[in-house]
């Protein structure tokens, strides 16, 4: 048993964790001197006044287990007796205020350029400078988290701005903010550009194409940025783990065990008259690649669909389990069969240029979710009109509401059906469709709200 101290180690702080919910499970049983959230660990430090506080908070949650946003935590003494400014500078979060403020970006759904976040920190007092880099958490598994550093003119404004701010979202439901005090001096801008910009010199060069706009801070984040270890999961039968750590952050989705071994998934209760293969292929490539698919000729109502491996077979079953397509609840179970036998009534997709997760696999895994009310559309010609959009999607459902925007250069939309049956199937039947002469592709959006 570690021996008591003052300082309370929380384990499983996930990102929806915010500072004051830490507050609230500890608050009852003295008075929190300091509070180090180490987010890229999903874990905190709580220090109490003294040890018999601590001692009181532990034997409690003994015996009931602390949860907070329905998340269970894990609270044990900590190594430390004492935390101190070395130890909360580590981490990139100190007490002491500064005029530099150190922010990630959590469930980053939409880009983040200097001119968003100059649009979101202003108010709060002027800006000198500002970089933005990726930051990587941990050396093997190349897991990435934006983030930005914001020097105010003054302390009092970058104090401002960090209590309004904290744990906001720049958009809805996305983009979240933590935000601390960085233990900088003065940042270092040497481009005005879409990733660096000195709003006290606007006669800076753009960079030169190809470099990075600013090298050290990206290369030296110890200094001042979240020191991650990115703990890798343990799947060895997966050749992707790396991305499966990369999209979740080293843990997984609720009620996924990663631990499923088997491929195939049998899907019944289908609607026989309006499903076929490719259909199939466009709602479950969401989850996983797709090996093949058949067809049960004497169960009409029956298919067995192939996945890449047994962690995409687990995405599928889990997510669309009870979905509803075409009228029809679906029934998705992992099939007694480890694969399906190639053949004359088998379609064959391992080839395909539509499966999603040949590229860009840790993206595709973190957006991965249960059907929602709401699609979204990529690879749209730079001429489409919403009008065009809604024209093509219309005959599956009534369409709420539809955002036509541009993301690095390329036109996307979201659509926003009634029902989630309706922008399902708007999906199965439309991804990989031709629309202006484009082949668009269809996804589900977690977002809720346009």
């Amino acid at each position: 048993m570690t021996e008591p101290s003052k300082v309370i180690h929380v384990r499983n702080v996930g990102h929806e964790i915010a500072e004051n919910d830490l507050l609230q499970l500890f608050q009852p049983f003295g008075v929190i001197t300091k509070l180090v959230m180490l987010r890229a660990k999903n874990q905190a430090l709580i220090q109490m006044q003294d040890v018999p506080s601590a001692v009181n908070a532990l034997q409690f949650y003994a015996g009931v287990q602390p949860s907070i946003r329905g998340r269970n935590v894990y609270v044990q003494f900590s190594s430390h007796q004492e935390l101190t400014t070395m130890d909360q500078n580590t981490q990139g979060r100190g007490d002491e205020p500064n005029r530099i403020l150190l922010v990630t970006i959590h469930h980053m759904l939409y880009p983040i350029t200097v001119d968003v976040l100059h649009q979101v920190f202003s108010p709060h007092g002027f800006v000198e400078k500002m970089v933005t880099f990726q930051k990587s958490a941990g050396q093997l598994l190349q897991v990435f988290c934006f983030q930005a550093l914001i020097q105010y003119q003054s302390r009092q404004s970058a104090v401002a701005a960090r209590t309004t701010l904290q744990g906001r979202n720049i958009y809805d439901g996305c983009c979240q903010l933590d935000i601390q005090f960085s233990n900088l001096d003065e940042l270092q801008v040497n481009y005005n550009n879409e990733r660096s910009r000195d709003f006290t010199n606007p006669n800076l060069p753009t960079e030169q194409k190809g470099r990075s706009s600013q090298p050290g801070y990206g290369d030296a984040g110890g200094m001042y940025a979240l020191q991650a270890t990115g703990r890798a999961v343990g799947f060895p039968q997966m050749a992707n783990a790396a991305a499966i750590a990369a999209a979740f952050g080293g843990g997984l989705p609720p009620g996924i065990s990663g631990t499923n071994e088997r491929c195939t998934v049998l899907v019944s209760n289908l609607n026989p008259d309006r499903v076929d293969e490719d259909k199939l292929f466009n709602l479950f490539s969401i989850y996983g690649n797709i090996v093949r698919i058949k067809l049960l000729r004497n169960k009409p109502d029956h298919a067995l669909i192939q996945m890449g491996d047994g962690f995409q077979a687990e995405l599928a079953v889990h997510f669309l389990k009870g979905a509803m397509l075409f009228g029809k609840r679906l029934e998705v179970n992992f099939s007694k069969h480890p694969n399906i036998t190639q053949g004359a009534e088998t379609h064959e997709y391992i080839n395909s240029n539509l499966n999603r997760f040949n590229r860009n696999a840790a993206k595709n895994y973190r957006y991965c979710c249960s059907p929602t009310k709401m699609i979204h559309l990529s690879t749209l010609p730079q001429e489409v009109t919403e009008e065009e959009i809604v024209s093509h999607l219309e005959e599956h459902g009534t369409i709420v509401n539809t955002k036509l925007f541009e993301m690095n250069g390329k036109k996307q939309a979201l659509v926003l059906f009634e029902t989630e049956e309706q922008a399902t199937e708007a999906l199965v039947c439309k991804h990989a469709t031709s629309l202006a002469g484009s082949i668009i592709r269809i996804s589900i959006s977690q977002l809720q709200a346009i």
